[in-house]
């Protein structure tokens, strides 16, 4: 296949330009505040699609927010690959740490993006990576190079749980059969470092909520006599590490999976710096289960987070108040092995047991997903090895992520079928963060890389 370099510098301020343009969109899943513009989004991106040439493109409805699918089946005796991303974005909070407005976006150069950066929510997760594949698609079709079937499934709900997604692969399974499924919407290690992702963390995401009087009272009054559902929530929170970090839930590692010497060692060949991971973070330690190191726990160990924690008065000046209630979200990150909906279940039956007299505790589960590993002998990733060596030159390193893409282990389940997830974000991107961005360099690399990967597949295919 020929380098894309050319078309992609001839196109390359209208690639932004568009990109821009959905990244104004606020397409916030998790609050339905937004819901109009989520739908504005999937229209969108359905346009996109059939401007590059795609086939009977639709919006698909589900249970909640919509589907966007779209194809180009050029030859059935060919292989056919299904591309998956998703329009949605994390809320932007809190907004005041942002530098600029989270739905206006700006290009900023910094030190990892000399050639500038997108800053906007969701400009690397993922609409930047997701509109990669639609900008390679066009490439492919514009110089009459593809050379195999494509198949594209844009969901709106992945930063909620894809809650609709099993439900729609589930009554849609011929429509979507294919060969390998390919995403981005994970990243690499470094600029000059290409990297695979063959490993995602699963995920158990729940909020708790302690109640105690049935009202607010009066700290002076009543502080000391009842108990008060911060401190005890607190100190249940506190409870759920150890002095070395490990998590005290009853049977929470028993099906973990144990990498050996040798595979450690092997991961540990991956360039990093502690210095700088310290100074990008500005802190002036690591902090982790004991006897594992900053990219083992981030990636191969179970982790158990507070994401958010709130009750009683937080306004300006003084409340002397006892809060009725009190409330945390908290995600679990597992992996393989571990299954979601039971770890959820112990961690459910543990918060309620440790629960002191005086208060009652209830434990709503959120969403959740498996851990996945993809082999790096299969079809899917020495194409994606050859397409990386073709446009960095370098062979890629295979890494896992600490991250969770939980529809990757329902995709195996339903359509049988292997992901291989190219992704070209760095960590330093703040993917659900104030100040997401992502690279100009990068955003323009994948769509050089992309068109590589259905060649070397359908090549090595044969």
């Amino acid at each position: 296949m020929k380098s894309a370099k050319p078309y992609i510098t001839e196109h390359k301020e209208r690639f932004l330009d568009e990109l821009i343009e959905l990244l104004k969109i606020p397409s916030i899943s998790a609050d339905s505040a937004y819901k109009g513009d989520v739908i504005k989004t999937a229209e969108v991106v359905k346009a996109s699609l059939e401007k590059v040439g795609c086939e009977h493109v639709e919006i698909c409805e589900t249970p909640g927010y919509p589907i966007v699918y779209g194809e180009k089946i050029i030859d059935k005796s060919l292989p056919t690959i299904l591309v998956y991303g998703h329009y949605d974005v994390q809320p932007p909070d809190p907004l005041d740490l942002w530098d600029s407005p989270p739905f206006e976006p700006v290009i900023k150069t910094t030190d990892l993006h000399p050639e500038g950066a997108i800053f906007a929510r969701g400009s690397c997760d993922d609409k930047g990576q997701m509109y990669m594949h639609v900008k390679a698609m066009e490439y492919m079709m514009a110089t009459n190079q593809l050379p195999c079937n494509v198949k594209f499934m844009i969901e709106g709900e992945e930063e909620i749980g894809s809650e609709s997604l099993g439900w729609f692969v589930g009554q849609n399974q011929e429509k979507l059969a294919n060969d390998v499924i390919l995403i981005s919407d994970t990243g690499m290690i470094a600029p000059d470092v290409p990297s695979i992702t063959t490993g995602l963390r699963g995920l158990s995401y729940v909020e708790v909520e302690v109640t105690g009087p049935n009202r607010d009272l009066h700290s002076g009054l009543y502080g000391g006599a009842v108990a008060n559902p911060i401190n005890v929530l607190s100190k249940m929170i506190a409870s759920l590490h150890d002095e070395n970090n490990h998590i005290t839930i009853p049977g929470f590692y028993d099906t973990v999976e144990e990498l050996s010497l040798e595979e450690r060692a092997k991961m540990a060949e991956a360039p990093f710096s502690k210095e700088n991971y310290k100074k990008a973070l500005d802190i002036d330690d690591v902090y982790g289960e004991e006897g594992y190191t900053t990219n083992e726990r981030n990636s191969i160990r179970p982790t158990l987070d507070v994401n958010g924690i709130w009750g009683g008065y937080i306004g300006e000046g003084a409340k002397t108040v006892i809060a009725s209630r009190a409330f945390a979200k908290i995600s679990m990150r597992l992996v393989p092995d571990q299954d979601w909906e039971k770890i959820t279940d112990l961690f459910a039956k543990h918060f309620e047991s440790i629960a002191p007299k005086g208060v009652r505790v209830k434990v709503t589960p959120h969403h959740g997903g498996q851990a996945c590993v993809t082999p790096i002998d299969s079809l899917g990733y020495r194409a994606a090895e050859k397409a990386y060596e073709a446009t960095f030159g370098k062979t890629p390193i295979p890494q896992r992520s600490g991250g969770s893409i939980p529809i990757v282990a329902l995709f195996e389940k339903e359509l049988k079928s292997k992901t291989i997830l190219m992704g070209f974000g760095l960590d330093s991107d703040a993917i659900h963060s104030p100040n997401e961005h992502f690279g100009i360099w990068n955003y323009l690399k994948g769509i050089e890389t992309i068109p590589q990967f259905y060649h070397y597949f359908t090549e090595i295919s044969k």
